[in-house]
């Protein structure tokens, strides 16, 4: 099975893995190379300075990121990140309404793979952005 047809497979099957669930995220779309997750910001994911913590912007592209790997795979494998580059451009706030993260593949070898995503909004606002260098490795019955 290609990485492509076990994310599709996921998504038929309704399936979201716990951190999917914590942060109410969901996978929009997925093609060959590219992928983009949904969510929206709310109170819940304020820092103590009043704005959404940089964690949950850096979740969704840290995921855009290594789905956009695993959904280029000849057959499903691990993609790990081994260097994640993210850059804010704007504070997410619960009125930011729903924003997507948008992952694509740079390029695919053997054992690495290079991909960027962007965190946008509903208007195309840019809030952050990100590159990404992961790791590809066989899966392992012990590890997913």
């Amino acid at each position: 099975m290609s990485g492509l047809d076990e994310i599709r497979a996921m998504i038929a099957a309704g399936e979201r893995p716990p951190m999917m669930e914590l942060l109410d995220i969901d996978l929009a779309e997925v093609e060959h190379g590219y992928v983009v997750f949904t969510a929206t910001p709310s109170g819940l994911h304020y820092n103590p300075l009043g704005i959404v913590h940089g964690g949950f912007a850096a979740t969704l592209l840290d995921s855009a990121c290594g789905l956009a790997a695993s959904s280029a795979t000849a057959v499903a494998m691990n993609c790990v990140t081994l260097e994640i580059k993210i850059s804010y451009h704007a504070a997410l706030t619960a009125r930011s309404g729903e924003v997507r993260a948008v992952g694509r593949l740079l390029s695919l070898g053997k054992r690495v793979a290079y991909t960027e995503a962007k965190l946008l909004g509903a208007d195309d606002k840019l809030y952050a952005s990100a590159t990404s260098t992961l790791l590809l490795s066989e899966r392992r019955s012990d590890f997913g």
